[in-house]
């Protein structure tokens, strides 16, 4: 597994914790379809939320939520269709698309998180 794949996975690890502890629940992680993937869906009452994780090392010149293209928010929303077509939610619901971006700044440096709700 390569250094990139390993942060990767830590980030999202790192913002499902912080969506824990602000009240969601993780639905599904890394959930793929043909047309794209979702890193996390998590719900918190009536509403759900698809969220992207960028996470960037030490050496990158610009923040990590920066990454996120329009093509991506596009493909998220695609995605999004399907996980809603086979995963019914009961009662009525609000749907948001979030990104969060996470600056890893090194070994016992810390980390920058960013929380950016409603992107789409």
């Amino acid at each position: 597994m390569s250094q990139n794949h390993q942060l990767g996975l830590w980030g999202e690890a790192q913002a499902l914790n912080f969506l824990e502890f602000c009240g969601y629940t993780c639905l599904e992680q890394r959930y793929r379809r043909q047309c794209g993937e979702l890193d996390l869906i998590v719900r918190r009452e009536n509403l759900i939320v698809f969220v992207e994780v960028k996470t960037r090392g030490p050496r990158s010149l610009a923040p990590a939520e920066s990454w996120v293209s329009p093509k991506k928010l596009t493909r998220m929303r695609q995605t999004a269709r399907h996980w809603l077509f086979d995963n019914r939610p009961a009662g009525p619901c609000d749907f948001r698309f979030d990104v969060i971006g996470i600056d890893f700044n090194g070994e016992n440096m810390g980390a920058e998180l960013r929380h950016l709700p409603g992107v789409v």
